[in-house]
Order: structure tokens, then sequence, then C-alpha cells
């Protein structure tokens, strides 16, 4: 697992991907928060805090997620060189372990550079350094858990063509129904309590949960079951395809 982990890694850095994937984030998050007027203006928040932030990550993270993985299967099939993957002296396990957490260290390396965001909410509040650190550590927490549940839906969607572009698409769609979908369908009922239970299993109910500093088992239950099962499809898909 580790030497997939390790080739999957080089691979994005060896090429303009990995760069490409976390200055677009950078990028994206400091316009919104920093430059454009708008709703995530933080300036124009009024409030000094990384709610926006927050709010906006996720978003993004629908496209980027999506983007970094695409190629992790399909590009394998494409060039035939999963085959070859396959009749090596690894598991199935392995192999899909090693892309996923390939894939979602480069995604913490894009989250690292905004702890410079905390610093500088730090120094633009009236007193200085007063912020609630458990919010900003659960927020961070919680935006963890829910981009490997991206990750494990964007390799998933990479073995489902050999077509990086299809991968692309499948990805982003089924991250957006899981994070907003829900929200959306709720929005059909006049029961309170349906609502509810509906918006209950989408992930946006459950990072928000997380994001407000109170770390409940259901929600880590939650994403570690959206990720595991998604890996399990990967891995049920894998074992589908001819060798």
């Amino acid at each position: 697992m580790f030497a997939i982990f390790k080739r999957e890694v080089r691979s994005f850095f060896t090429s303009p991907i990995g760069y490409l994937i976390v200055g677009s984030f950078l990028l994206l998050n400091g316009l919104f928060l920093w430059v454009f007027k708008g709703a995530f203006n933080i300036f124009d928040y009024g409030f000094a805090d990384l709610g926006n932030f927050f709010l906006l990550a996720p978003w993004i993270f629908i496209f980027l997620v999506p983007a970094i993985t695409m190629k992790s299967f399909s590009d394998e099939r494409r060039m035939g060189t999963l085959e070859l993957l396959l009749i090596k002296p690894i598991s199935v396990w392995q192999l899909v372990l090693g892309k996923f957490f390939g894939a979602l260290l480069l995604c913490i390396i894009a989250i690292i550079p905004t702890i410079i965001y905390v610093l500088s909410i730090s120094s633009l509040g009236i007193n200085e350094g007063n912020y609630d650190v458990g919010v900003v550590l659960g927020s961070y927490f919680g935006l963890l858990f829910l981009i490997s549940a991206y990750t494990a839906i964007g390799v998933f969607s990479s073995t489902l063509s050999d077509n990086q572009i299809v991968a692309f698409l499948v990805g982003i769609l089924c991250c957006f129904l899981l994070y907003y979908g829900f929200d959306a369908v709720s929005t059909l009922f006049a029961n309170g309590n349906s609502q509810q239970m509906i918006q209950a299993m989408g992930a946006r109910s459950h990072f928000d949960s997380i994001a407000r500093g109170v770390i409940d088992t259901r929600d880590l239950v939650y994403f570690a079951s959206i990720t595991l099962f998604f890996l399990f499809l990967t891995h049920q898909r894998l074992n589908r395809l001819p060798r």
C-alpha cells in the first residue's frame, strides 16, 4: 500500500497537477474571502471569525476533489496499467487505500496554508486573539472528515470509466448530492420533523454540527460510514474488472 501511496503522491508533484490544485484552492478562497465584495467577504461580514471560509471550502472541494481523483483509476485503465497493478502481489484493498490516501494527502496539503487565515482573523478582532479556538479546530476537523468522504467518492467515480472527464463529472455530481442534495429534497416537505430527518441523511448537517465545535460520535460515524462505503464499492468494482 505504501508503494502505491508514494507513487500517487509523486505523480501529483512531478506534474503541474498538484501545484495547480493547491494553488486553485488557495486562490479561490483568497479572492472570495478577502478581495471580492459579497456574502463571503470577511471585511463585509463585520465579524472576526472564519465562518465564511468553512461555508465556502466545502463547495470548492466539490470541484477540486474530483479533479484530484479523476485519474486515480481511469488513467490506469486508459493506459492499460491497471491490469498490471491488479496482478502484482498486493491486494485490491491495498491498491484502493494507497490511491485514497495519496489523494487525501494532497487535499490536506491544500488546507495547511489556510492556517494563516486564523492568524489574520486573530489580529483583526477588537481584542487581538479573542476568538473561539474550539470552533476553529472543530471546523477544520469536520472539513477533514468531509474531504475524506469526497475523496472516497472521487476514487470510486474514477473506476466507472476510462475517460477522466466522465469520472470528474460523476464525482462532482455525487459530491454535490451528498453535501446539498438532501437539503434540497427536504424543502419539498412541509413537516419540520420530515425535513430534519432528510437533512440528517446529508453531509451538510453533520459538517455544520462538527463545525460548531461539538464533536458528536454520530457525525464521525456518518462520515466514516460514507467513506468506507465508497471505498468498498471501489473494491467491488475493481474485482469485477477483467484481468
